[in-house]
């Protein structure tokens, strides 16, 4: 389906999909929760072809003018920083964020995150819109976030991640080599460490999945592809090292730190993939990043 942000409106032109079909089937579909639906009622919040009706039959080029979106709620106030964004439309955000930026602030009054500087980026672009991530990354680890623009849609985003249609993809540098480059998975579940900060495998932990394969072997370390099926605090780091490839650079999760871990400034994880289909146009978009420059040093040695 065709869209396009007009104000606080979205315009959809149906397509042959919703033929047929009825409004309502519409707004289940795209996860509108029961409030929110009767907010639009309320309000008559929405028009099929210029008028307000509560429910209809959809037919292919019908128009539906919605308000799908909030003013900014002031939560993230914008702050200058460079920012790397490599996709975006009316209703989403992809950026590639840097190691060393936090997602969001630790305190109301940090103002050095990733969202402070998506929300700089919306005011340069005169576009009055909350700042509301999708998912995060830890501090250290680089790479893809999804940011959605429609408070409307949010739900719909949040569904499709909890229903693992969110597809993301890492690349690890870790310690040890691998025999193969067969594609393997690890099933163990994951539970807080009551007496630090860290993680751990435990089996009154909750259900982590990570699928693995070795891309590269060095001379004492490799490179590994990681797909998450699940987004567990820590998930990648844990369950490599719990199978003796702790990753280089993490000092948290490795038994002892060697010359290895100091050839990077950080934790060598790279969140280098993100896939997800579009909920409007049902094209499947898929995003990567390269491995930035202070990861790029374990490909020379």
């Amino acid at each position: 389906m065709k869209f396009r942000k007009i104000k606080n409106n979205l315009r959809i032109v149906i397509d042959e999909n919703y033929n047929g079909k009825l409004l309502s089937d519409f707004f289940k579909d795209f996860c509108f929760s029961k409030k929110a639906v009767h907010l639009l009622h309320q309000d008559k919040a929405y028009t099929l072809n210029k008028e307000y009706v509560k429910d209809a039959t959809l037919h292919t080029g019908d128009v539906l003018l919605i308000r799908a979106y909030e003013d900014d709620d002031g939560m993230y106030p914008p702050v200058k920083g460079d920012l790397d964004v490599l996709y975006e439309d009316d209703l989403v955000l992809v950026v590639d964020k840097p190691a060393g930026l936090p997602v969001y602030p630790s305190s109301k009054e940090d103002t050095h995150s990733l969202s402070h500087y998506v929300s700089r980026y919306y005011k340069e672009h005169k576009l009055n819109v909350p700042v509301r991530y999708i998912h995060r990354l830890d501090d250290d680890t680089s790479g893809l976030v999804i940011y959605v623009k429609s408070a409307l849609f949010q739900p719909y985003f949040d569904h499709q991640l909890a229903e693992k249609k969110i597809e993301r993809q890492y690349m690890a540098f870790v310690k040890g080599r691998f025999p193969n480059k067969r594609t393997y998975t690890i099933t163990q579940k994951i539970a807080r460490n009551r007496h630090s900060n860290k993680m751990r495998v435990s089996s009154s932990g909750v259900k982590a999945v990570t699928q693995y394969k070795c891309i590269h072997n060095y001379d004492d370390y490799a490179l590994v592809q990681c797909h998450l099926l699940t987004g567990r605090r820590h998930q990648i780091r844990v369950h490599l090292a719990n199978i003796g490839h702790p990753l280089i650079g993490d000092p948290l999760y490795s038994k002892e730190l060697n010359e290895l871990d100091h050839l990077v400034p950080r934790q060598a994880l790279h969140a280098f993939k993100i896939s997800f289909t579009h909920p409007l146009t049902r094209e499947q978009v898929e995003i990567e990043s390269r491995i930035p420059n202070d990861l790029r040093v374990l490909f020379k040695k």
